[in-house]
């Protein structure tokens, strides 16, 4: 195997290989020992100070990386070119990991908008036909899409070191940015909320969200007013009334999700949660219809997440998490957690 590293596109054939053999292995547990023959392989060859760090811009990429940055795009789907030129634009930045054996192949990239403020609806974050923003005048810098491009290097994380990096080239253009901050999806929030309400919600709702739902319920003609009976209709969030109603459980219950749920391993369940909290962010707010598409909506009913990066913080955020599975977080989220 250490021979491929000499053919011109070696790596890349070994990279493709082990992502072919990890679908085969549920079927074939023969394989499980040349998969971890390869993994550990990758791991040596695919060492951060191998990498090399690149602002991907529309001007300069050629067509072939642009067209594997729609095809590796696993956050928010690009739509058209026009989507993927507005967020190549003088007010975004895209970084992304290359090897040097793969020159050609983006291994991670993080898509980058310059704005004020945190940002709360990801839509009018990519919205083509919003003006622009002066870089030269924003103060918050917001990562709203990070994607693995190379399923055959699952399980082996660089994630952390590219926003670190990230940080320090934006900190070097923009001297005026103070703020570093995410706008993530809460993937797993659904599933985890179905599997906890389908034995009864008494247990996660107050009485006031109780009697706020059978209204709800009245008022709609329904006779099912539990929280998951609403979810499930398809249009619930076309109904401004009815969201509104459903906004305090949910939010309330996916804070709890973040910041108190844990996988039996002690660390975040989420997994989106687990990547930033490793790198050292805090739980910051919760955006109530932040992504009101459909894989919003399943994913998270709506809701999206900052992650705070503060530059003061970050190394004792990540070692209270790596320790002990500390999740820390704001004043807000934290109250909105025990509401």
């Amino acid at each position: 195997l250490p021979q491929f590293n000499g053919l011109p596109a070696g790596v890349k054939f070994l990279v493709d290989l082990r992502e072919e053999l990890r679908s085969f292995m549920a079927d074939d547990p023969d394989l499980n020992g040349l998969e971890r023959d390869l993994r550990s392989l990758l791991l040596t060859w695919f060492d951060v100070d191998f990498l090399e760090l690149k602002q991907i811009s529309w001007d300069s990429a050629p067509g072939a990386l642009l067209e594997k940055l729609v095809q590796y795009e696993a956050v928010h789907a690009i739509r058209d070119w026009q989507d993927l030129k507005n967020r190549l634009e003088s007010d975004r930045r895209c970084f992304a990991y290359f090897h040097p054996r793969m020159p050609h192949e983006p291994l991670i990239f993080v898509e980058v908008a310059l704005v004020n403020g945190l940002a709360g609806n990801v839509a009018k974050l990519l919205d083509k036909d919003a003006s622009g923003q002066d870089p030269d005048t924003a103060d918050t810098a917001i990562f709203y899409s990070i994607s693995s491009a190379q399923a055959g290097l699952a399980g082996i994380s660089f994630g952390n070191f590219l926003i670190k990096r990230v940080v320090d080239s934006l900190s070097s253009e923009f001297k005026q940015l103070r703020t570093f901050s995410t706008l993530s999806p809460i993937p797993g929030f659904r599933a985890w909320l179905t599997k906890q309400l389908a034995d009864g919600e008494a247990a996660y709702l107050t009485k006031g969200d109780l009697k706020t739902l059978a209204e709800q319920g009245k008022r709609m003609g329904r006779e099912d007013h539990r929280l998951l009976a609403f979810l499930s209709r398809t249009d619930w969030a076309e109904d401004a009334e009815l969201a509104r109603a459903l906004s305090d459980p949910l939010l309330r219950m996916a804070a709890h999700y973040l910041i108190n749920v844990k996988h039996p391993r002690g660390t975040a369940l989420d997994s989106v949660a687990h990547f930033h909290l490793t790198n050292g962010s805090r739980v910051e707010r919760l955006n109530w219809m932040a992504d009101p598409s459909p894989k919003g909506l399943e994913q998270s009913a709506g809701m999206m997440v900052n992650y705070l990066y503060d530059l003061s913080e970050i190394d004792d955020n990540h070692e209270a998490y790596t320790s002990d599975g500390t999740v820390r977080a704001s004043a807000q989220a934290r109250a909105m957690a025990k509401g």
